[in-house]
């Protein structure tokens, strides 16, 4: 446990922490943000999309080269 010798010294460590604690919230909500945008249905169908025109690439590649 720390030992304070001046009321200067427990609001600066206050202080910081209350900074922290605002940063953290700040990386919660750009968490929360990333996730949601995440969870929509159009990035599931443009990543679907992709994915299916990765295969169709490779399946056309594949008949090209027999």
């Amino acid at each position: 446990m720390k030992t304070y010798t001046s009321f200067a010294e427990i609001e600066k460590d206050l202080r910081q922490l209350e900074l922290e604690k605002e940063i953290a919230k700040e990386e919660l909500k750009i968490v929360k943000y990333n996730f949601e945008e995440f969870l929509k249905p159009v990035n599931w169908i443009s990543s679907a999309f992709r994915t299916i025109s990765k295969y169709g690439i490779l399946m056309l590649i594949k008949k090209i080269l027999k």
